[in-house]
């Protein structure tokens, strides 16, 4: 007889847009909000991430109503920086940050996943910047997360968590850890996405026991390493990847997950781990019996 899963009760598990095929604010090829809502509840899980900004309702009252009458809440919002870039983009930076960072915060969440800019345009393959960062460009990039979480932290009370990603500067082992090492635990910690680290070539057990301290929040998702070893090998970008199906559902790719949070819960910390498979553009009636399907196995897991 098999011995049950240990239980993962330092692990909260949600869903997010994403894994309905989600990356804009408003896209014909994305299903409406209202059905997000409505099948992710209908899925299992009951911690949602507002995804990008403004796909939700953006008035708190509103959403607030949509989500509770579904048993939902928030777990984080996201926002995109290009704080690599200096002093120039501090304040379109701050703008941008402060909408989310108050939506976010009048949800009840205490968490602002940043997800570091894109050098590569996602669609087109076209370098739109630096590929490696200069020493100058690293310690602007660190210097301005720490402001960000400083600033976000005094604001709203939330805690920033960067989210390393395919086709932006954060993105291999080596880049992550140069990140983490240039960076104040007490601002900055980490949004460790088993995906996309494995899509860089990470090994996120291994993270999580170096860096234990660090990982302030948890992204599930596999990759498909028959189509990652052609996308890594003919430099595809991320976005035609993805409609390659790189992402794939759990669990037939990479990492196995079991171990992955076998490791978070040995931190002996409360952790969100939002499971996102990138789908975009996909079928409306495609997520859902995917959504389905990674809670049962999740469950499986101990979650």
């Amino acid at each position: 007889m098999t011995a049950p899963s240990p239980a993962l009760d330092r692990i909260r598990i949600g869903s997010a847009p994403d894994s309905w095929g989600v990356w804009f604010p408003d896209d014909p090829q994305q299903v409406p909000w209202q059905r997000f809502l409505d099948e992710v509840a209908d899925s299992g899980y009951s911690w949602i991430e507002l995804g990008p900004y403004g796909y939700l309702p953006t008035d708190p009252a509103r959403l607030g109503e949509e989500t509770s009458r579904r048993g939902l809440t928030v777990s984080a919002g996201t926002v995109f920086t290009s704080l690599h870039k200096g002093e120039a983009v501090w304040d379109a930076t701050w703008n941008h940050v402060s909408e989310v960072a108050a939506l976010t915060q009048a949800m009840g969440a205490r968490h602002l996943v940043v997800i570091p800019s894109f050098w590569r345009d996602d669609k087109t393959a076209e370098i739109i910047d630096d590929v490696e960062l200069s020493s100058a460009q690293w310690h602007d990039l660190a210097t301005g997360m720490e402001r960000l979480g400083r600033q976000v932290r005094d604001t709203y009370g939330l805690d920033i968590v960067v989210h390393p990603h395919a086709d932006t500067h954060i993105d291999t082992e080596r880049h992550v850890e140069q990140f983490l090492d240039a960076t104040d635990s007490g601002l900055v910690n980490l949004c460790l996405d088993t995906g996309h680290y494995a899509y860089c070539g990470g090994d996120s057990v291994k993270l999580i026991e170096t860096y234990g301290e660090r990982i302030g929040y948890l992204h599930l998702k596999q990759v498909d390493p028959e189509i990652l070893a052609d996308v890594r090998a003919n430099g595809v970008p991320f976005g035609p990847a993805v409609k390659r199906g790189v992402m794939c559902e759990p669990p037939g790719g990479v990492p196995a997950l079991e171990p992955v949070l076998a490791a978070a819960q040995s931190l002996g910390v409360d952790l969100f781990a939002i499971v996102e498979q990138d789908m975009y553009p996909c079928p409306p009636d495609q997520p859902l019996p995917i959504a389905r399907r990674t809670r049962k196995f999740l469950r499986s897991c101990g979650a």
